[in-house]
């Protein structure tokens, strides 16, 4: 590894092309994708073929581990693979959404961390440093072995929910499980609004119960913050506990990444939310967008700016506040 690449080239996989081209605009200077094809056998495979030199240059790869999970995962490794056998100066593995990450610690006995399993795989692959967003959980920083930013989208929501509700004092931070209370803390304070916490008992994998609310929601407009969807029942039953039980006037939920698997998308549509504000770090389906209540706010200007200060090798911790 050296300490900074001639040249920035950014290259992506077949996850989330939109942002990656997103991101070239935003840094500008005629920045364009590099000139790659990602594609599969016809056994199933995943191939990676680069089409220009990359000697010596800071070489970023976009790539969410959505879904399909192993698919993007394959790529992603497959491609820093090729980058660093082609003589790249430098790789960051961009993860806007890092998969896997709820699987971090052992649950019950002879249980894998699949986690840690991901970080070996990137760092073994030649990732040189991780660029990523909400991870599940920070401690996943301490799984790499290089170093790993993991950038904060309550940035994001906390501008647009200035922009919405600046100046109002009827709007509460609700946090969706006492899990997620340290995230809803920290963005009710950047917000200067009340924190409530909706407490639950998790029967099983993707399903809850909603025990009670902890805290005043009554008349109130709630924003509901999480870091991701994914089947959607939590936060739907998080969000008809708040009405119902709670007599929240409107509910508005906020999650980074939207996964949105099984009956997400049907759940939200019919739910007590007023609207569902993601971030596009995963893209979304031709499902989702017919969904009325989801919305999406882009992340491509933060990802560029820490593309730009790691390359500069100036600090990035100015995108944590």
């Amino acid at each position: 590894m050296i300490a900074h690449g001639k040249d920035i080239k950014i290259f992506c996989g077949n996850s989330n092309r939109p942002l990656a081209e997103a991101i070239c605009k935003e840094i500008g200077a005629g920045l364009e994708l590099g000139n790659a094809e990602v594609g599969a056998f016809s056994d199933g495979e995943n191939f990676v073929s680069i089409y220009e030199t990359v000697r010596g240059s800071d070489v970023f790869v976009v790539q969410s581990t959505c879904s399909p999970v192993n698919d993007n995962l394959m790529e992603m490794l497959i491609m820093i693979d090729a980058l660093k056998r082609a003589s790249a100066g430098r790789i960051t593995a961009v993860v806007p959404y890092f998969g896997y990450a709820r699987q971090d610690r052992k649950t019950k006995p002879r249980d894998p961390i699949s986690a840690k399993l991901v970080a070996n795989l990137i760092t073994r692959a030649g990732a040189d440093r991780v660029l990523t967003m909400d991870l599940h959980a920070n401690q996943i920083q301490g799984f790499f072995d290089i170093p790993v930013d993991n950038l904060l989208g309550s940035a994001i929501f906390v501008e647009y929910f200035n922009k919405e509700y600046g100046g109002c004092d009827d709007v509460t931070v609700v946090s969706p499980d006492v899990g997620s209370v340290a995230r809803a803390r920290a963005f009710a304070q950047k917000l200067g609004m009340p924190l409530a916490i909706v407490d639950k008992r998790r029967q099983k994998a993707n399903s809850s119960e909603v025990m009670n609310i902890i805290g005043d929601v009554k008349d109130k407009r709630v924003i509901l913050l999480d870091d991701m969807v994914d089947t959607g029942g939590s936060l739907c039953g998080a969000a008809k506990a708040l009405v119902e039980i709670g007599g929240a006037r409107s509910v508005t939920a906020c999650a980074s990444h939207g996964v949105l698997s099984g009956p997400a998308v049907g759940r939200i549509q019919e739910s007590a939310l007023d609207e569902m504000i993601f971030l596009d770090t995963i893209p979304p389906t031709e499902a989702v967008l017919k969904c009325s209540k989801i919305k999406y706010l882009p992340v491509a200007h933060l990802f560029a700016e820490a593309i730009e200060r790691i390359y500069e090798e100036i600090s990035v911790s100015k995108l944590f506040g």
